[in-house]
């Protein structure tokens, strides 16, 4: 594919934790669907595009899960923000083993694993080439890894946030349990805050509609599927102004 075909020149893709699982015995981290991902990733590098990752934890740790143990919020929080550290140091791997060179940037300094998150460095990193993974949410408690995508995709000026999961799209109802459920092509962002759809929180939809930064959902793990969404083809479901 010529690079002209593209219509998006630099995205953010927000990867959920869950997603990197062994899907047989739920395994927090899986090696063949890191490297589906690094695939992915990698074949839409090769063709230009300029690559962030924010990855959440909840296949290591949920912060609000942890309440119910008696962790409090703030600390079940920041200890979600580890996990997605976790993340992001293996997809890191997964990819360089594929040549594609990467930075790690997190929000709460950790200068022997990552670089601290800083806006003018890590869009540097993309002008160069590198894919850049944003770790540790927005390095504040009560927030998503959702609204950690959307704030990083304003910061750096992304033409379009991905949200990749296992589902290709959003629906009416959860499919897995409404056979009925009916696929959205385009949604507004307004609809998808009022419809209370939980694919992603109110927070991310509302800065995204601010930014007028597109969000595609859509079934990361579909071979092509992120490519063809790059392309501006219909993929998934398209949510926008």
């Amino acid at each position: 594919m010529k690079s002209r075909s593209i219509k998006y020149k630099r995205i953010l893709i927000k990867l959920s934790g869950e997603a990197l699982q062994n899907p047989k015995d739920g395994a927090p981290l899986d090696t063949d669907v890191l490297n589906s991902a690094a695939d992915q990733i990698a074949a839409v590098k090769a063709q230009g595009v300029q690559i962030a990752i924010v990855v959440g934890g909840g296949n290591i740790y949920r912060g609000l899960a942890g309440t119910e143990s008696g962790i409090d919020r703030t600390t079940g929080d920041y200890m979600g923000m580890l996990a997605t550290v976790i993340n992001s140091l293996a997809l890191q791997s997964a990819l360089e083993r594929k040549g594609v060179y990467t930075r790690v940037m997190t929000s709460i300094a950790m200068a022997a694993v990552a670089e601290p998150f800083i806006r003018r460095r890590a869009i540097r990193h993309l002008e160069k080439g590198r894919v850049v993974i944003f770790g540790a949410g927005t390095g504040n408690p009560f927030f998503t890894t959702d609204s950690a995508a959307a704030l990083r995709a304003s910061e750096i000026g992304a033409d379009l946030l991905v949200k990749g999961t296992k589902v290709d799209g959003i629906y009416t109802a959860d499919p897995m349990k409404d056979p009925a459920a009916k696929r959205f092509k385009t949604i507004t962002y307004q609809q998808a805050i009022s419809k209370r759809l939980r694919v992603m929180d109110t927070a991310a939809f509302s800065l995204c509609q601010e930014n007028n930064i597109p969000i595609i959902v859509c079934n990361f793990f579909k071979k092509g599927e992120l490519g063809r969404a790059i392309q501006g083809e219909a993929v998934g479901t398209l949510v926008r102004a």
